[in-house]
């Protein structure tokens, strides 16, 4: 009892170092269950993406065996806020079951491509953001469709920078893709050189761009929450959240060939 009332009124912060060095299960089960609320938040943010295909329950029940192997992953003196470094990878373990119960075939990001292409080409024919009713329109679908569509285009880009999440004998492993497989940056994405670049990248953003990705990653914000926060459509932050990751995307790419 002693044991447990000490362990609660120490900080996240003072556990993780504590488990580093001791690694019992005392220690792992109360971090577990403080960041228990963080599972359900990034569930809750990518529902509509899952829903109807996998059940909460199910996504929490792996959010927390993931948590725990983040636990024993973490490695204080190499990696950024735990926070940030299991919310990469919770993210990641939800879009691996959402690819494994066949919920994204590989045809829809031809369907995706079409969708914000078109949403371009209206833009600039317009003179404004385009309503879903004139994107459907243009693509000859109807809107109950062109929002599936988004749904899924959201999710896709929750891994955005192309981040590919995956298990293997030494752990979890995040890469950002590049053309040159020698040089994806498994070993690098966390270190504090890589954060510097990504944040660099960040603040090229436009204001609005920056925004949105504070919002979603950071605040952890579902896109129609961030949609009522910047009082415009949930389409238009779509379309502020790719526009934003294409940019990323672009400047770690270079970065990371040169």
């Amino acid at each position: 009892m002693q044991q447990t009332d000490r362990l609660k009124q120490m900080s996240n912060r003072e556990l993780l170092e504590l488990y580093q060095e001791e690694k019992t299960i005392e220690i792992r089960q109360e971090l577990t269950m403080r960041y228990l609320y963080l599972v359900k938040a990034i569930a809750a943010q990518m529902y509509s993406a899952f829903a109807g295909k996998i059940q909460m329950e199910e996504i929490i029940n792996e959010g927390v065996i993931a948590v725990m192997r983040g636990i024993d992953r973490y490695d204080i003196s190499r990696h950024n806020k735990f926070e940030t470094y299991i919310a990469m990878r919770l993210r990641g373990m939800i879009i691996d079951m959402i690819y494994k119960n066949r919920y994204l075939p590989r045809e829809f990001k031809k369907k995706g491509m079409a969708v914000e292409n078109a949403r371009n080409e209206l833009a600039a024919s317009l003179g404004r953001t385009p309503s879903d009713e004139e994107v459907a329109q243009h693509i000859h679908i109807d809107v109950g469709k062109l929002r599936k569509i988004q749904d899924k285009m959201n999710l896709m880009n929750v891994l955005s920078l192309d981040m590919v999440t995956e298990e293997s004998e030494s752990g979890w492993s995040v890469q950002l893709a590049s053309q040159d497989t020698s040089k994806q940056p498994e070993e690098h994405y966390l270190d504090g050189e890589a954060s510097r670049v990504l944040a660099q990248a960040v603040e090229k953003l436009e204001k609005k761009e920056k925004t949105v990705i504070s919002l979603y990653y950071v605040e952890n914000l579902n896109m129609r929450e961030i949609a009522a926060v910047m009082n415009v459509s949930q389409s238009r932050i779509s379309q502020l959240h790719s526009a934003a990751i294409r940019k990323l995307k672009t400047y770690m790419e270079e970065y990371y060939n040169t």
